[in-house]
């Protein structure tokens, strides 16, 4: 089928065979700018029609068509509707690295109209799915606040307000049930009325947007946090905000409806949900961190008329400060909220054509160094000397002294990363720590010191994982870009880059004997490369879904991988054929990792579960529970005595590998925690999270 792209066009459905639209009688447009053919109408606005598209240049993928032909009188009006719309397009172009956004596609005019190409999310929204299945539990609601929040996050760090959240808007991916925030455009809420065009444009959803962005055309990060908080009243109630407020006595009577209904909600999440939506920006929280901490709390203490101190998070455009979660301030002292309609600032870094960045170039949005160096702080023997490009002269991050207590304490915090940190890696001859991140760099760090020592920058897109090799001397780093590089871990220099792959790489892991790279992507391979010559040796085929995780055995035999299709695969490095495949699992494995002494497999999933198996027999020895989110990350103690897990739910737990028994958590990063590196000598260990920065941990007795 083929559909007729005029707007006004009442049955715009054709068959493939007709170049005349049956019901209008406009010519019909095959393909838009020669790869995307309209095949069905989605919906119809203010602006004009949304259309599902096959992109002919990707195998027919399917994507979503945004046409702009607003129906409105006045120039003003006009002007005003292409801006948002053009800005719609900016926007989505900027927050498209963030997995939970609509990646922008293309932009372009054609036949006199503009068109928006964004990635097509499968899946229900909410509202959907309160229909379908009913009221939403307290459970519920804060598995979507603890998937919201950070996405919400993101885009507030890049001075952008959604303004329009509600329970429409946030559509839950079929493949890998995450929530997705999508219409970053306001264009469909425009309404001819020039008057409403004046200063900040008043939008917004009734029922879902606060008061400040009717009155003024305001919008602060407290506003989408307030259009959350509406939206999770919804779905707790099946009742539309606006008439669950009493106006008379202005005040919210939800929970009173939830009784009348038999069923209510703790006191934490009923008094967190009652600041999100205080009629006064300067009463609710004002940003995401705030909700979040008091989310994960053991406890809360409401208090409607002066709402509990919480930390004062920095200023839209900076990214949270994840060393204290205890510091509060008098909330009179927390600033205003910048107005989303005053000019932005803060730009995104600009790539230098150099490899190997100056660590002192910080980027535009990285976070100040908490204190400066020591007078005798020295990189080690092996980073560039000062005649290199990058002289080790950054200030370092390190976290304020205090007095360790016994166990894993954090020494640094390391910031500098203007994107989330996707993987780290230890080096096994230096104090070196690396760390790749969305930001499409990989940093190099002093783990003892908290220096950053240079910034290898090469990949055109975000760096997934990194390995170093077992002499220290040379790291690897796969990327969103479809390459491989090896890169000069002495001197900051780029060896090589291999291509090979036709999608992301996710995973990249060495031999223990330095032989083999070992690299899979979203192009559900693995491939396996020499070590030095970049030669590629083997394609592994057979993989039922993208590969996430990679783990090489020590003793040379078996790689392991993990991935969409929810098993564990073992496959042979001698001849590449798959000998094992366990099911177990009952969502992605994120993360694999085998003991030193090739015995035990650990494996960490989406499920929120890490399974322990045996690598010779394929038995389930134990399951883990009690992350409350994804499980992102899996690493053993060299002494086989501990797993180390990181999760979406922020912290990092450590567990008994014989017992199952949970030893302890941690809980200083204030994001997803993604990657876990430990030490030869078991006693220091690194973390990366959502949150930007790096954390380096040590183990006091």
């Amino acid at each position: 089928m083929i559909c007729c792209l005029n707007p006004r066009c009442r049955k715009p459905i054709n068959p493939d065979d007709v170049q005349v639209c049956q019901s209008c009688g406009e010519t019909l447009t095959t393909l838009l700018r020669g790869r995307y053919r309209a095949v069905q109408p989605l919906g119809q606005g203010g602006f004009g029609r949304t259309y599902l598209a096959l992109d002919q240049d990707r195998l027919n993928t399917r994507c979503v068509v945004k046409q702009f032909s607003p129906q409105m009188q006045g120039t003003k009006s006009l002007e005003k509707a292409v801006s948002l719309f053009n800005q719609e397009a900016v926007r989505l172009d900027e927050l498209g690295e963030h997995p939970q956004i609509p990646t922008l596609l293309a932009y372009f005019e054609q036949d006199h109209y503009l068109y928006l190409v964004q990635q097509f999310v499968e899946g229900q929204n909410l509202l959907q799915e309160l229909r379908q299945n009913g009221l939403f539990s307290e459970l519920q609601i804060r598995e979507i606040l603890n998937d919201v929040l950070p996405v919400l996050r993101f885009i507030h760090q890049r001075q952008v307000i959604h303004r329009d959240i509600t329970p429409t808007n946030i559509l839950r991916r079929q493949g890998d049930n995450r929530l997705v925030l999508i219409d970053f455009g306001v264009a469909k809420h425009l309404t001819a009325n020039e008057e409403g065009m004046q200063g900040g444009t008043k939008i917004g959803t009734e029922g879902y947007s606060p008061i400040e962005q009717f009155r003024s055309g305001k919008a602060y990060p407290a506003s989408d946090i307030y259009s959350l908080g509406a939206t999770c009243l919804h779905l707790l109630t099946a009742t539309k905000p606006e008439n669950l407020f009493d106006p008379l006595r202005g005040r919210w009577f939800w929970r009173e409806h939830l009784i009348q209904r038999g069923t209510n909600v703790s006191d934490q999440l009923a008094g967190i949900l009652a600041r999100m939506m205080q009629d006064l920006v300067s009463d609710r929280y004002q940003y995401v961190d705030e909700v979040m901490r008091d989310l994960h709390a053991d406890y809360f203490r409401p208090s409607l008329s002066a709402p509990p101190t919480t930390a004062v998070p920095p200023a839209v455009g900076k990214p949270p400060r994840g060393t204290s979660q205890k510091t509060s301030t008098s909330p009179s002292s927390t600033p205003r909220p910048p107005d989303l309609d005053r000019p932005f600032t803060s730009k995104p870094p600009t790539s230098q054509p150099s490899n190997l960045r100056s660590s002192s170039a910080r980027p535009a949005h990285a976070e100040p160094s908490d204190s400066k160096p020591s007078a005798d702080s020295k990189p080690p023997a092996s980073v560039p000397s000062s005649s290199q490009p990058a002289a080790p002269r950054s200030t370092p991050a390190r976290s304020p002294a205090k007095s360790w207590t016994k166990g894993w304490n954090c020494v640094h915090t390391l910031t500098g990363h203007s994107s989330w940190v996707t993987c780290v890696a230890l080096s096994p001859t230096t104090p070196m720590v690396a760390s790749s991140g969305l930001d499409d760099t990989v940093r190099i760090w002093n783990r003892e010191t908290g220096q950053s020592l240079f910034t290898l920058a090469g990949h055109t897109r975000a760096v997934n994982a990194i390995a170093i090799s077992p002499h220290g001397k040379t790291l690897v780093s796969g990327s969103d870009d479809y390459t491989i590089k090896t890169w000069n871990l002495v001197t900051g220099a780029l060896s090589g880059t291999l291509t090979g792959h036709s999608r992301d790489v996710n995973a990249v892991t060495i031999s223990l004997d330095g032989q083999l790279l070992i690299s899979g992507g979203e192009d559900r391979t693995i491939k396996l490369w020499q070590m030095g010559t970049g030669t590629l040796l083997r394609t592994l085929f057979g993989v039922a879904g993208m590969i996430k995780s990679l783990a090489t055995s020590p003793d040379g035999r078996l790689v392991v991988s993990g991935g969409l299709d929810n098993k564990i695969k073992l496959w042979s490095l001698q001849t590449g054929e798959q000998v094992q495949a366990w099911t177990g699992h009952h969502n992605s494995v994120n993360a694999v990792a085998v003991t030193p002494n090739s015995q035990v497999i650990v494996s960490g999933s989406k499920d929120k579960t890490i399974k322990v198996w045996n690598l010779q027999t394929g038995a389930l020895l134990n399951t883990l529970s009690d992350h409350t989110r994804d499980v992102n990350t899996v690493a053993i103690s060299p002494d086989e005595k501990t797993i180390f897990s990181g999760s979406s739910d922020t912290t990092i737990k450590l567990w008994d590998l014989n017992t199952g028994k949970l030893t302890a958590t941690l809980s200083n990063h204030t994001d997803t925690v993604n990657a876990i590196a430990i030490s030869a000598d078991g006693k220091t260990f690194v973390s990366g999270s959502s949150d930007k920065t790096v954390k380096v941990w040590q183990l006091f007795d």
